[in-house]
């Protein structure tokens, strides 16, 4: 596997799944996993977990929580328009730093 990945979609981020059984739905990323180039979307892609009665939680029963989904099947939302959008980067002329933007509307995503 490759060390220090670097995505262009960060936690907190606002996305769309693009792929697979979840196509169409959208969330906020809760946690990135880089070393499986996966990231964990709220609301999205959602297991059921069965857990044995414990001292931790003495009744079992089900368990619902989000299972990671891979990085190629999200896609950041535009923060102006709301439509999916590709990320670039360039340079901020007012702070003077290199922030993402939105390649759709030229917004800067920060």
């Amino acid at each position: 596997m490759m060390g220090n990945v670097k995505f262009k979609i960060k936690t907190g981020d606002k996305v769309v799944v693009t792929a697979g059984n979840h196509k169409g739905k959208t969330g906020t990323v809760l946690k990135l996993l880089r070393e499986k180039n996966r990231a964990i979307v709220e609301d999205v892609n959602i297991i059921t977990k069965h857990v044995k009665p414990s001292a931790q939680k003495p009744e079992g029963g089900e368990e619902r929580t989000e299972a990671a989904i891979h990085m190629s099947n999200l896609m950041i939302l535009d923060p102006k328009s709301g439509d999916r959008t590709r990320i670039g980067k360039k340079l901020d002329e007012k702070s003077g730093k290199l922030k993402r933007y939105s390649k759709k509307t030229g917004e800067f995503i920060d």
